[in-house]
């Protein structure tokens, strides 16, 4: 299994989005600053948002492409308050 997450900050009002297997380790990583120099070691207060369960990893990289392609903060607080809109992702990497 590998995951898809989005994960806000308060701090820079932002949302990032990433995949992993492991979805608790990589929230405790963005937390601590672990990824030096990265985008989200700028702030501490990371919250898990959403988590999209995908089959695999080439599915998980298909999606994160996906909704990164957009850059619209607007289509990720649509997918956050919208099931049906995570359920066509899921379809359309299937």
């Amino acid at each position: 299994m590998h995951y898809i997450y989005i994960i806000y900050s308060a701090q820079l009002n932002r949302y990032y989005v990433g995949e992993t297997p492991d979805v608790e380790d990589r929230l405790r990583r963005h937390r601590s600053g672990y990824y030096r120099g990265s985008y989200t070691s700028k702030a501490q207060d990371w919250e898990l948002r959403l988590t999209i369960t995908c089959r695999n990893r080439s599915q998980a990289l298909s999606i994160e492409r996906a909704i990164k392609r957009r850059k619209s903060r607007k289509y990720i607080e649509d997918l956050l308050q919208h099931e049906n809109l995570v359920t066509r992702l899921l379809e359309r990497y299937e």
